[in-house]
């Protein structure tokens, strides 16, 4: 049965493909089939909010608000204020109007808008489209305004921290507020092992590193240094300790270098601790990657007399690590590397191992070359200096 539409703002469409929706009023059905007209902030008067919370009217209303006038501006955000504020912030389509206001509207305007987003911050925290709301509103509002929503969410800054949505409010806090207003980072040192092992925590870790000077995150790596190989180990902290190794201090990353020292061969083995040991040879200065490639090179058997780099070769995690160290050793130490390796290939290739195949096909081709057989000699047959640093690339 077809309805008849009636006059003015009651006027509406009904969707009978799926009732459970709201219906469309005429205009916006009109609007949505003749796209190509050229419509006009004024034609939607009386439906801003319908229109906000459709995916082409959103888009349409963002885009005119561009180049719209005061008067206009004003005109819709009196039909979005104050009763449908809240409703259209947390709208999948509705929120991007509420963004646009705080990128264009006016002054009063914004101060409306950050009123009702700091009554709700923590609920709107937690939304996924209200979360993103609360991101546009700090960095648009004034410091004291910050410090202000920081202050209503400072009960429940762990449970954002953890929050799918809401870690990132915080990641935003730390990027755009001045670190002494962030009153939250005791929080953070003190629950340091817990946010770090967890999937949204040491994302909001990681840009505290990031974005905050020294005096702020020296109480927060000093805590993290306390739990180094927990959080190596870890799903989730082995890219806290791995961003340390990118962009840390050299004093941060030597605590590392020394719980690496000495257990290399066994943090390798281990499904996270191996991203951590990769990460170590590729940061390492010379120094200490030859100490830490000369580790796995005079790694005493195993108590079944197994050679501890067969033991690599063979293990799903660790034998990435020895690719790693065999592609990062240089000079004599790469061709003592390759010389303590050659006699294994017998064994490498009998092995049906999937992960193992890349490294053995690589060794093969490289141990086979002319240069490296020469070097081969040189070094063990006729022990001698290397000339240059050309003669210890491989193929």
């Amino acid at each position: 049965m077809q309805t008849t539409p009636t006059s003015g703002n009651a006027r509406l469409s009904y969707r009978t493909n799926n009732p459970s929706r709201p219906p469309r009023s005429v205009l916006l059905e009109e609007f949505r089939k003749n796209r190509d007209k050229n419509w006009v902030l004024e034609d939607m008067l009386g439906h801003v909010v319908e229109f906000s919370g459709d995916q082409h009217g959103s888009r349409f209303i963002q885009q005119q608000l561009e180049q719209a006038s005061n008067e206009e501006k004003d005109m819709v955000f009196r039909e979005i204020a104050p009763h449908n504020i809240n409703n259209l912030i947390q709208h999948v389509f509705g929120n991007y109007v509420i963004q646009k206001f705080f990128d264009l509207g006016s002054e009063h305007q914004i101060n409306i808008l950050t009123n009702a987003v700091e009554e709700q911050v923590e609920h709107l925290s937690l939304n996924i489209y209200g979360c993103r709301v609360v991101q546009k509103a700090l960095e648009t509002i004034s410091p004291t305004q910050q410090s202000s929503m920081i202050r209503r969410l400072d009960s429940s800054i762990l449970h954002c921290i953890k929050d799918a949505h809401g870690n990132h409010v915080v990641q935003k806090l730390v990027e755009v507020v001045a670190p002494e207003r962030l009153t939250f980072l005791l929080a953070i040192c003190d629950n340091i092992l817990e946010l770090s092992t967890q999937p949204y925590g040491c994302r909001v870790l990681q840009r505290c590193l990031e974005h905050l000077p020294t005096e702020h995150t020296r109480p927060l790596l000093d805590a993290i240094n306390r739990y180094t190989e927990d959080l190596m180990k870890d799903q989730y902290g082995n890219y806290v300790i791995q961003f340390i190794l990118e962009q840390g201090q050299d004093c941060d990353k030597a605590v590392i270098f020394a719980d690496i020292c000495g257990s290399l061969i066994r943090l390798a083995q281990h499904k996270y601790a191996s991203n951590v040991c990769e990460k170590a040879l590729m940061c390492a200065d010379s120094e200490r990657r030859e100490i830490l490639i000369n580790e796995i090179m005079t790694a005493k058997p195993r108590t079944s007399g197994e050679n501890p780099i067969l033991t690599m070769v063979k293990d799903q995690y660790a034998n990435y690590v020895l690719q790693r160290a065999l592609t990062l050793s240089e000079g004599q130490q790469r061709v003592s590397f390759f010389h303590l390796v050659k006699p294994l290939l017998a064994s490498l290739r009998k092995l049906s191992l999937t992960y193992s195949r890349p490294l053995v096909s690589n060794l093969n081709n490289n141990m086979s070359t002319p240069q490296v057989e020469r070097l081969m000699d040189k070094y063990f047959n006729q022990p001698t200096t290397v000339d240059s640093p050309e003669d210890i690339e491989l193929a």
